[in-house]
């Protein structure tokens, strides 16, 4: 569930294919769950054979392991990572929780759990209150709970200077996830809430997550390392000892959000693409063999979750192949709105079920009716309370991305991030690119101040100076003057040049 980019021919080109796999996952969600209001029925018949739930799941988790990674690396800093996924996750679900509480007061709906308590409200404050033994006031905000430990564990890889190898970890989840199930390990649900108190781990986990999230994000190389190992810890732990699905269950869907790591490196040319095919063989066959080697349950079965499952991969993997065609704009319309649909359907589901309630009997006209009210409204949610919080993140983000090289979050990045890269001092001496840009003209400058290498992206081409550009002392200050907006046809290339060393 992450941001929309800011430019909308990003958005229509590049990132428009996974706009539109989380569009399509958040209509199978909805559909899933105001299935048991308007169609009981037809639901029934389904569900014994394709979980339509862990369907959609399934594609916002390998949407988010392509996205969020390459998020990291990019911004190279993890302080305004942090910032930027406070500012996506927090507004609208603030909103929404509070929407649930205001009909809960008029006697419209009624409450999964007491948020009266401090134990509760703190947990959901952290996003992990499904892993802390505490039930979401929302049903669907579970899944969060999985995608804060993946960003724990991805800032954990980021600060040791493991992030660039997602595939033995993905892999390596997978494996561990078949073992579980082979050697027959069942760890009770919420297992360590039992073990030491729902309140008692609340609270240690709230402390061990703000100290992995500040010192994640401080200036010392020392802090940022041991930041990183305590959110990987806080992660694993909880993901392993209080989890509300299986354990299996839990290594699969992190396994799965590094497979899609893995898909985006292989894309960018940072690993090759036999690598993720085997990756991708190995996530998949141990997904399938955890899931019949567990068997059926009362609400859990094989055959549903693993043709669930399989789909979601191939869907993944077909909009991947079509990436490059056009996607209609109504689906990356949908895409943009997906997390407010996802959030607002269980409250609008709580409204239906306390005026008109639910069908014994199938009624498709409600289930469009349901759908034609909830999509303008979550459209005007993203315009209202979505799309100003991100606004508010950004601008927070640049007022407090760290001055001083080294700085908060620094680390090492791959081509295209504005932090983290190597500083290299040239001394006084020509220096010529062993490439022409876009614009078919050379850069060639006289340097004498600390560097660093990054790629410029492709519509931003930096111009050589003339004569009357060049500062006191001879030298020239490769950032004074930039090149117009270039066409897309001219611009389909990054360039690598040397730029001054301002971090963030």
């Amino acid at each position: 569930m992450t941001g929309p980019p800011d430019a909308s021919a990003e958005r229509t080109g590049r990132l428009g294919w996974l706009d539109a796999l989380r569009g399509i996952a958040a209509l199978v969600v909805v559909f899933d769950h105001s299935a048991y209001s308007f169609l009981p029925e037809f639901r029934r018949e389904l569900m014994p054979e394709f979980n339509t739930s862990r369907f959609g799941i399934m594609v916002f988790f390998l949407v988010s392991g392509y996205i969020i990674p390459a998020s990291l690396e990019r911004r190279g800093c993890v302080r305004t990572f942090w910032i930027g996924r406070v500012f996506r996750i927090y507004p609208l679900c603030v909103a929404t929780v509070a929407a649930l509480l205001a009909l809960s007061l008029l006697g419209v709906a009624e409450l999964r759990t007491d948020l009266g308590t401090v134990t509760s409200a703190i947990a959901h404050l952290t996003l992990f209150q499904e892993l802390l033994g505490t039930p979401s006031i929302l049903l669907v905000l579970w899944t969060l709970s999985y995608e804060m430990a993946f960003y724990l564990l991805v800032v954990a890889l980021f600060t040791v200077r493991r992030h660039e190898r997602p595939a033995p970890v993905a892999a390596t989840l997978a494996v561990l996830a078949a073992a579980s199930v082979a050697a027959g390990v069942a760890v009770p649900a919420s297992a360590l809430s039992g073990a030491v108190g729902t309140g008692r781990l609340v609270a240690v986990a709230a402390v061990a997550l703000v100290i992995a999230v500040c010192c994640s994000s401080a200036g010392s190389p020392r802090l940022r390392v041991f930041g990183g190992v305590v959110a990987g810890s806080l992660a694993l732990v909880l993901v392993l000892f209080n989890g509300t699905v299986p354990v299996w269950e839990g290594l699969v869907i992190l396994a799965v959000m590094f497979l899609g790591t893995v898909v985006h490196r292989a894309e960018h040319g940072r690993t090759s693409w036999q690598y993720a095919a085997g990756t991708a063989v190995v996530v998949v066959a141990c997904a399938v063999g955890s899931a019949y080697g567990f068997g059926d349950g009362d609400h859990f079965t094989r055959r549903a979750w693993i043709t669930a499952f399989l789909l979601a991969v191939l869907t993944f993997g077909a909009g991947l192949a079509l990436r490059d065609r056009r996607v209609p704009r109504a689906l990356i319309a949908l895409g943009t709105i997906s997390y407010s649909v996802y959030l607002l359907h269980p409250v609008l589901l709580t409204v239906t079920d306390s005026t008109i309630g639910r069908w014994r009997q199938d009624s498709p006209v409600l289930e469009v009716a349901f759908f034609a009210v909830l999509l303008p409204l979550c459209a005007l949610t993203y315009l209202c309370i979505e799309a100003p919080g991100q606004a508010w993140g950004r601008r927070l983000a640049r007022r407090w991305r760290p001055n001083r090289p080294g700085g908060s979050g620094s680390g090492p990045a791959g081509p295209g991030a504005d932090a983290g890269t190597d500083r290299i001092r040239w001394r006084a001496a020509a220096m010529t690119t062993t490439r022409h840009h876009p614009g078919g003209v050379a850069a060639r400058e006289w340097l004498s101040t600390p560097v660093r290498l990054t790629v410029v992206p492709p519509r931003e081409v930096l111009v050589p100076l003339g004569p009357s550009d060049r500062r006191r002392g001879g030298f020239a200050d490769p950032l004074a003057r930039r090149a117009p907006p270039m066409s897309r046809a001219r611009s389909s290339e990054s360039a690598l040049w040397v730029l001054p060393d301002r971090r963030c």
